[in-house]
């Protein structure tokens, strides 16, 4: 029997694809309109910018990788209250980055470290960029003495107003980061995002109390209206920031444009910046790159990879179909290895990725789906495009908790 293709996926399927004890098929769902927030690059989102086209004549999106940490410091340590944001260091100039540090309550502190994804070297590793940028002193002063207690990532949007897609398709709407409605330079999109969901929920309860059916229902509304809110205001003026940094002077020129489009202009230019292209294009193949130099970590401030991942929480029951896929198998040994060094070794920040030797020696990629925090930086970041995130069944990943 072919499944329907409103229908979720079956669950109780072993990883050869064998039925389990606990197999169920999947449920159909039939709902007149469906609002998509699934966060940002998410699964049903790809498919439908796909399927729909609603991508067309916009930028593409351009993300954020962020690695984030939770401690507990020293009370001497601690400053509560205290906001801590910094750019640079340790990236190099052509790599946009910045971290942010925040004192909490109860002694704790939430710090972490955001790498754009549009970077070009592919030796970079965002995780040992991170730690690395914990030993500035600015920084290590506050964690001296403490301990971390909780780590993760995840993907953030900063493709910024010029990456607003179509927001409307035939029976649903997109809402929230499912669209990328982030403030790049504040790090900010709680805010846009329910603002998002308020206007769509406005637009979709005219069209129920209408009485409208599924071939007459259309949200196109939604974005007319949401245009003329304080969200697309707000974008519009910092819509510029973000693409600056592309240019010849790196960080230092996207630093000094910002300050004469912040506070000269107010975010009125009378021009756009864009992103050409997407953050996977920019990496250059491995002849062209130097392996940074990162300190050995010490197991007080900086920690191995592994170390971190256990304070993730992250789990998954091994008997499923892998939730990460390659499109081509073949693409990850004859093409990233020989031209970019497998950069899915480095730039995932839970060592999913692992390169591996066969019994006659040739070299093969291993997926540790196991470790994985769903933060779908290689969704975005490989060079070819070739491995796609979907969901795992359950309640599968980490286990995030004050983070």
């Amino acid at each position: 029997m072919d499944k329907s293709p409103d229908a979720t996926g079956d669950v109780g399927i072993g990883k050869t694809g064998q039925l389990l004890d606990t197999y169920a098929r999947g449920l159909e769902l039939k709902a007149k309109l469906t609002l998509i927030g699934e966060g940002c690059r998410g699964s049903l989102s790809r498919q439908l910018f796909d399927k729909y086209n609603l991508r067309d004549g916009v930028d593409p999106q351009s993300y954020g990788i962020g690695l984030k940490e939770v401690w507990e410091v020293p009370k001497e340590n601690h400053q509560p209250g205290l906001v801590v944001h910094s750019i640079g260091f340790p990236a190099d100039n052509f790599t946009y980055a910045g971290s942010f540090l925040y004192h909490l309550e109860n002694n704790q502190i939430a710090l972490g470290y955001v790498i754009g994804l549009d970077y070009q070297n592919t030796y970079l590793t965002p995780y040992k960029e991170f730690q690395k940028w914990k030993t500035h002193p600015k920084i290590s002063k506050f964690l001296e003495g403490g301990k971390p207690i909780y780590y993760g990532a995840r993907l953030i949007n900063e493709g910024g107003y010029q990456a607003i897609p179509k927001l409307d398709f035939p029976g649903g709407a997109l809402i929230g980061c499912s669209a990328g409605f982030l403030n790049v330079p504040k790090i900010k999109g709680t805010h846009t995002a329910m603002k998002s969901g308020m206007v769509a929920a406005e637009v979709a309860f005219d069209q129920l109390k209408e009485g409208k059916d599924n071939a007459t229902l259309d949200m196109s509304d939604y974005q007319k209206k949401l245009s003329k809110t304080w969200v697309y205001d707000e974008l519009y003026k910092v819509r510029n920031i973000r693409p600056s940094f592309h240019n010849p002077l790196g960080t230092l020129g996207g630093l000094a444009y910002s300050g004469l489009d912040t506070y000269l202009l107010r975010g009125k230019a009378p021009w756009t910046l864009h992103f050409k292209k997407g953050d996977h294009e920019y990496l250059k193949p491995a002849a062209e790159c130097k392996k940074p130099d990162y300190p050995k970590p010490d197991g007080k401030i900086t920690f191995d990879l592994l170390t971190n991942l256990a304070r993730s929480g992250t789990n998954h029951n091994e008997d499923q179909p892998p939730h990460l896929k390659l499109k081509d198998p073949e693409l990850p040994i004859k093409v990233n290895l020989p031209i970019y060094d497998n950069p899915e070794t480095r730039y995932c920040p839970a060592g999913v990725y692992e390169i591996v030797h066969k019994s006659d020696g040739a070299p093969a990629l291993q997926i540790n789906a196991q470790n994985c925090l769903h933060c779908k930086t290689c969704d975005a970041k490989d060079p070819m495009q070739n491995i796609v995130y979907n969901p795992p069944e359950g309640g599968g990943g980490p286990a995030y908790a004050g983070m």
